[in-house]
Order: C-alpha cells, then sequence, then structure tokens
C-alpha cells in the first residue's frame, strides 16, 4: 500500500510547481521557464494520480489493470496529439489551439462527473451539489469552446442570432438547473417520474445545448474576452471535481487557474469598455450595412517603398502590431525592418493593445517568436501618451484599437473603449488588405480617413519586404 501521505505530498508539490509555474508566466523575459516548470507540475500531478491506484479497494482489484492499461493508451494518444499540434500549429492558429484545450479541460471535468453520477459513487448532499456545478460548467465550457474555435477557425463565419433567442437560451438554462435538480432529489431518496440515468443524461445534454447557444451568438471581436471565460470556468470545474474526488493537486490547480482566468476576463472586458455580461449577451460592434456617417475626407493609398523610406528618416516610431500580421506570418521581416531602421538612429517601439489578436497575449507571443527584445514592447497605459511625439506610426492590422471614434463618437458601438492614440502621431501608415474602411468589428474606422493618415493596401508580408528593400536602397545609395 502507497502512504497517502506520499500521495498528498506528491499532489501538493505538483499544485505548488503549477502555481509557481503561472507566477513565472506573468514575465516575457521568464515565461518559457514557467511553462517548463508548469509541465513538470502536470507531470507530477498525473503521478499522484496514479499513486491512487495502489490503494484501490480489493474488490476493485479485478479491474485495476485493465484501468491502468486505458489511461496509460489514454496518455500516450493525448500526448502524442498535443506534442505533434504544439509543434505544428501556426501562431494564426494559436487561439483555436487554446480555445480546443480549453474545451478539453472542461469536457474532463464533465468526464468526471459523469463517472461520478452515474457510478452512484457520490455521497452526501454536499458532495453532489458540488459535482453537479462542476458538471455543468465543465460542459458549458466544452462546447462553448468547441463553438469559439469554429468560429476562430472559419467554420462558422457570423454570429448565429434570431428573434427570442434570449428566452430560448433562458429556458434550456432553466431545464438544465431543473434537471440537476430532480437528480439531486432522486439521489437523496425523493420521488422521480424519470430514472436516475435518464435524468443524469438530460441535465449534461442541456448544459452541452446550453453552451453551444450562449457561444453562437458572439462576434469574432469578442473572442479575447470569450476565450478568457471558458478558460475561468474550466478551471473552476477542475477545482470543483478535485473536491468531489478529494485531490488537493486539482482543487488548487483548478482554482488558482479560474481565479487567473476571472481576473484575465476581468481585464479584457475593462480593455474593451465591455461589460461581461454584455459579451455574452449582447452583440459587439456593426453590421455589414453600418455606413461611414459624418466621416469627411478620403482614404489615401500609398506605396510601402515611400512609407519606408518616410521611417528611415523619422527620429522615432512606434508600430501598432495586430492580428493582420499574424495573419500574414510577416513578424519575422517587420523585425528585419525594425533592426535596419535601428541601425539608422531610429528610435523605434512596439505599442500593445489588451485585445490585439484573437486571444489574450497573442501580440506579445508573435514578436517574442520574431526575437523582438522585451524593452522594446510597451503596453497600452505605457506608451500612449508618446503617441504625439512620434514622428510615425505604423499600424499592422490593429483596426479596431486605434480607431478614434472610440474617444470621440458617441454613437459609435466601441465609444469608450481604451484605445491606442496612434492618429496623434505626425504620420500614420495603415498595412490593411483593403479599402473598405472597416476594422475586424465591422465599425468603420475614422483615422482611415485623417489627413495625417495613409493606406498601404496589401498583405502585410509582402508590404513589408517592400518596406526593408527601399530602406535597404536608401543604404545602398549613400554607400
Amino acid at each position: 500500500m502507497i502512504s497517502q501521505f506520499i500521495i498528498a505530498v506528491t499532489g501538493f508539490v505538483a499544485a505548488f510547481l503549477l502555481m509557481y509555474g503561472l507566477k513565472r508566466m506573468s514575465s516575457p523575459s521568464t515565461a518559457a521557464s514557467g511553462i517548463r516548470v508548469a509541465g513538470i507540475g502536470m507531470l507530477t500531478a498525473v503521478i499522484a494520480a496514479f499513486l491512487y491506484c495502489f490503494n484501490v479497494e480489493p474488490a476493485a482489484k479485478d479491474h485495476l489493470w485493465v484501468n491502468l492499461g486505458l489511461a496509460i493508451v489514454a496518455l500516450a494518444l493525448g500526448g502524442s496529439i498535443a506534442w505533434w499540434s504544439g509543434k505544428t500549429v501556426k501562431m494564426t492558429a494559436m487561439p483555436q489551439m487554446v480555445a480546443i484545450y480549453n474545451g478539453m479541460g472542461g469536457g474532463a471535468a464533465g468526464a468526471i462527473a459523469a463517472v461520478e453520477l452515474f457510478g452512484h459513487r457520490t455521497s452526501g448532499a454536499t458532495s453532489l451539489v458540488v459535482t453537479l456545478f462542476g458538471a455543468v460548467i465543465g460542459a458549458i465550457s466544452l462546447s462553448g469552446s468547441l463553438i469559439a474555435w469554429a468560429k476562430l477557425e472559419g467554420v462558422l463565419s457570423a454570429p448565429l442570432q434570431f428573434r427570442g433567442q434570449q428566452l430560448v437560451n433562458g429556458a434550456i438554462g432553466l431545464a438544465t438547473v431543473a434537471f440537476g435538480a430532480c437528480i439531486l432529489v432522486s439521489v437523496v431518496g425523493g420521488p422521480s417520474v424519470l430514472s436516475l440515468p435518464i435524468l443524469i443524461s438530460l441535465f449534461f445534454g442541456c448544459a452541452l445545448i446550453y453552451g453551444i447557444m450562449l457561444t453562437l451568438p458572439i462576434g469574432g471581436a469578442d473572442m479575447p474576452v470569450v476565450i478568457s471565460i471558458y478558460n475561468a470556468a474550466t478551471g473552476i470545474a477542475v477545482g470543483l471535481e478535485g473536491y468531489v474526488l478529494g485531490n488537493p493537486a486539482l482543487m488548487i490547480a483548478g482554482m488558482v487557474v479560474g481565479a487567473a482566468g476571472t481576473l484575465l476576463t476581468l481585464l479584457m472586458a475593462q480593455a474593451m469598455n465591455r461589460k461581461v455580461v454584455n459579451v455574452l449577451f449582447k452583440r459587439f460592434g456593426a453590421d455589414k450595412k453600418q455606413k461611414r456617417g459624418a466621416i469627411v475626407g478620403e482614404e489615401k493609398p500609398v506605396a510601402a517603398s515611400d512609407a519606408g523610406i518616410d521611417m528611415r528618416y523619422a527620429k522615432t516610431v512606434i508600430i501598432v502590431p495586430g492580428y493582420g500580421l499574424a495573419a500574414a506570418q510577416g513578424q519575422q521581416k517587420l523585425y528585419d525592418l525594425v533592426k535596419l531602421l535601428v541601425a539608422a538612429g531610429v528610435g523605434v517601439k512596439f505599442a500593445i493593445h489588451p485585445v490585439a489578436g484573437r486571444m489574450p497575449g497573442q501580440m506579445d507571443v508573435l514578436l517574442a517568436e520574431a526575437g523582438v527584445p522585451y524593452d522594446m514592447i510597451s503596453q497600452l497605459a505605457d506608451i500612449n501618451d508618446q503617441f504625439a511625439t512620434t514622428d510615425v506610426a505604423l499600424v499592422i492590422g490593429a483596426n479596431d484599437v486605434v480607431n478614434p471614434a472610440a474617444r470621440s463618437d458617441k454613437a459609435s458601438p466601441i465609444y469608450g473603449m481604451p484605445i491606442l492614440n496612434a492618429d496623434k502621431a505626425k504620420k500614420v501608415y495603415v498595412i490593411k488588405r483593403t479599402a473598405d474602411g472597416k476594422g475586424y468589428s465591422g465599425v468603420v474606422n475614422s483615422l482611415f480617413y485623417a489627413p495625417n493618415c495613409f493606406m498601404v493596401l496589401g498583405d502585410a508580408s509582402a508590404e513589408l519586404a517592400k518596406m526593408i528593400e527601399a530602406v535597404k536602397g536608401l543604404g545602398a545609395a549613400a554607400a
């Protein structure tokens, strides 16, 4: 028999490593080592879980080796798929992968709850209520994350909305609660019209459908917040099921992830000047028929070479990266351009908006992948005042987070959202695929029509390559 003390200590070591790893992930300079520490913590947690197998009741030992074999096969399959996907995933697909992994965590918590419920292993009203809460949160996180993945991947292109949608969602939510209450009554010995297995199946079915219906109406512009919400939900579900299993590692790690995800959700919502409730129940942005309204002026296309030459002779340049840079896989070319500018004596900085991209932190990861030094990267609050004294601002795909309408147009859907003050630079160049005047959310961007703004139309990677050639050409001419 393996000592319960050894199992408990192993679990706490795993929880400590997970928390310490999460702490190190808070800084770009230590994030890589933090991921490795958290990975060791997860491996320790798996070892702790296997130690429980040696303390099973004699009656259950007949199935021990079968269950161990299934667990090993599952670990081998899951580990192989995760290793392969982590190695091959493109930066543009990173949000989709995060959404899938969130969903798998929620699904695992829901599966634990299902085993407990179908196997009649939960004793006591408190444990049963905790199991049901973990089950519903995990199921919603699973199905909702799968819909988020489908939206990010382009499988579902537009938000699905219909009249009376909130009433339908409310009815599904109430049905989930009602079936959960029936399960509770049935287990404690009360009367039940339906058998317990049927009630459990209906309970999980409604929870899964609710997660789908909750996420379908949400637009792509809200995806950073949605991913954070489901990340927090997965953590909470895992923590609750850890309580049911009496596993301290699951409890601690789950609650830490849940708390961190909740805080990140609030910060993301604050960065968009949105309430979390509005993210879930009210669409962000505008429809495709939105007009320019009172905006005056025209978009002014220019050649990429002109923009490159202008930046070469500037004293200061601030670059605002967005999803368009990731989609074009142009981060390495961008850093090549930056190195040429810095070598010519130009002061270059990067400005990151909290919700730039399709998931929290995507731009930081993108720039780190290209080798951009951490001290060149600044967040919104630290750099916003510097735009007014900057010669050139280069915006690459970060359309909505530089829209001045957020400051001045009370009729705009994004009014009040904190933005990067790129429009206050002396000159602004925007790399964008098309001249449609709108950002990803569908909101018309008044920056594009400003007198000091010029549009470089085309694929970001290709246009950056032209800028590099223009700057190199100046150096060759000088030589």
